[in-house]
């Protein structure tokens, strides 16, 4: 089995290459990445092919997809902040080239596509956990880029009999998540700032919640879908339930780290939902033997990841 990541050099598509890798039924891993986000080290001592180029030029699409029987769909431009700032960015590289993807798909023999939608789409509905039933209501141009991802391959389900996954992801966190830049996500931020010795930023008063998600948890049930072939016409929560405010997130780091790290909180921001939790009912219904990673000991793993980069050393 051949199997394309869009976006596979970064954060999550790269640990999800070396969990495909591992699985007998996998033969080959393509990731095809612009490297606007993604890195070329972090596909370093594996076997995965990597080709650089977008999502949003079809011939390059056709080239990688030739043979295969899946794609996982990861390429996009991430946070909330950069697409307040840029909207029209986030559309071209989110819903444009979730359409480009699902196109090619279809060329390539209607094959599967598994699609990272997002728990952002959920936006200003507050009722918890969220469930995918719910009304949703994104509140930042992410949000509707990622809303228009999950739409447009469900709809090619709909419309084709493709085999279609839509996962919503509830803030995925581990190693090989970058850190030290401006769209960072809150964990790597967190972590980056405490082992430099300098404050945490907290946008709020550190209360809103969040269902963080280990990136192993999240890759090895991307991976059964994979090799199961699982589809589905509704999008699914990628999360399991639980719901921990930055503040515990900083009680925890302090319990790891030895120290505990100064705080700086800022203004919210536009566009940053409150609460985050899912209900993991169709999750369950589909993969009912996944069992997620603790966050503390996903926390941990994610430490000394970081503490074995130079910049940390």
């Amino acid at each position: 089995m051949k199997v394309v990541l869009t976006g596979g050099a970064g954060f999550i598509g790269s640990n999800l290459g070396r969990e495909l890798l591992a699985r007998p039924e996998v033969d080959e891993v393509v990731a095809l990445d612009n490297l606007s986000t993604g890195f070329r080290s972090n596909l370093d001592g594996t076997d995965i092919t990597l080709v650089e180029g977008t999502v949003l030029d079809p011939d390059t699409l056709d080239r990688v997809c030739e043979g295969a029987s899946a794609i996982v769909h990861l390429g996009a431009l991430p946070s909330v902040p950069r697409s307040v700032i840029d909207p029209v960015a986030s559309h071209h590289a989110n819903a444009t080239g979730t359409l480009e993807v699902l196109q090619a798909a279809r060329r390539a023999g209607d094959i599967q596509v598994i699609s990272a939608s997002s728990s952002s789409v959920y936006g200003a509905n507050r009722e918890l956990p969220k469930r995918e039933s719910m009304r949703t209501a994104p509140i930042s141009p992410y949000a509707v880029s990622k809303q228009a991802t999950e739409a447009y391959t469900l709809s090619f389900g709909h419309t084709y009999g493709m085999p279609t996954l839509a996962f919503r992801f509830f803030n995925v966190y581990g190693p090989l998540q970058a850190a030290g830049h401006a769209y960072a996500a809150v964990l790597p931020a967190f972590i980056d700032a405490a082992l430099r010795g300098v404050p945490l930023t907290i946008h709020g008063d550190g209360e809103q919640t969040r269902d963080f998600t280990y990136v192993g948890t999240v890759t090895r049930v991307i991976a059964d879908a994979v090799v199961g072939q699982v589809s589905d016409l509704e999008a699914i929560n990628l999360a399991f339930g639980s719901r921990t405010s930055l503040n515990s997130v900083v009680d925890e780091l302090a319990d790891i780290l030895g120290e505990r790290p100064a705080v700086e909180h800022v203004e919210s921001r536009a566009g940053d939902v409150r609460d985050s939790q899912a209900d993991n009912a169709r999750l369950r219904s589909h993969f009912p033997d996944v069992t997620p990673v603790p966050l503390r000991e996903g926390l941990e793993a994610t430490v000394n990841w970081f503490k074995t980069l130079p910049d940390y050393a």
